[in-house]
């Protein structure tokens, strides 16, 4: 499997994001509250779905497949494709930031909520953060009260079609009310930590948090 060198760390892409965390690019200054507006700021509204990568797409045979939940958890599994579908499936509709200022609306999703996962797991009393590896090589970060929001979800289906490779699949991880790079493509491992440990974006130029409504695209360490 990939692992965090086969990143392009360095490329022209990473180079351009960390240009524009400098620079501040795509910012307002302004707040709004998800209460009282739907679109963030600094956002506007697509149709389509645009594919956004580190300009690798992982072909994962289903017959290979597996999800590895590990770290701080008292009943770690290990998934294969057939045991994931056999857990309990649910339906949300959702809308999705990307920091790239796309929005899009009304998303209809199904897979297994990260809620429902929790239940099986069950993180130990220490575990605060979780930790996603894609088969890529990419991780992304969570708190583990944003990972265990109640329409979050580990989807395998996209408008009643199974994902597409380009879109992450056969899983990815979907947290709707951050910025769309915390939701990972191609899932292969959720780690629960004690500690926080920042992902590929995170550590060149990304916020660690990621809420679109308090516009927090870029590292105030930046």
């Amino acid at each position: 499997m990939p692992d965090d060198a086969a990143l392009p760390a360095d490329s022209k892409l990473t180079r351009s994001k960390r240009s524009w965390a400098q620079s501040g690019k795509f910012l307002t200054g302004r707040i709004s509250r998800p209460e009282t507006e739907r679109l963030p700021p600094g956002q506007h509204l697509v149709k389509d779905w645009p594919v956004l990568d580190l300009g690798l797409q992982p072909e994962i045979p289903l017959d290979r497949w597996r999800l590895d939940v590990t770290g701080a958890v008292e009943q770690p599994v290990s998934w294969s494709w057939a045991e994931f579908l056999a857990q309990k499936q649910s339906r949300e509709v959702t809308d999705i930031h990307c920091v790239t200022t796309w929005s899009r609306y009304d998303n209809n999703w199904e897979g297994l909520l990260t809620r429902d996962l929790l239940d099986l797991v069950m993180p130990k009393e220490e575990a605060g953060f979780v930790l996603l590896h894609s088969y890529d090589g990419y991780t992304t970060n969570l708190a583990l009260e944003d990972f265990a929001a109640p329409d979050a979800m580990l989807v395998h289906s996209w408008e009643g079609k199974p994902l597409t490779r380009e879109h992450g699949g056969p899983l990815r991880l979907m947290v709707p009310h951050l910025y769309f790079w915390k939701s990972a493509k191609w899932l292969q491992k959720i780690e629960f930590r004690p500690a926080d440990r920042r992902g590929f974006w995170e550590m060149n130029g990304y916020h660690n948090h990621a809420d679109p409504w308090k516009e927090e695209r870029y590292s105030a360490d930046e």
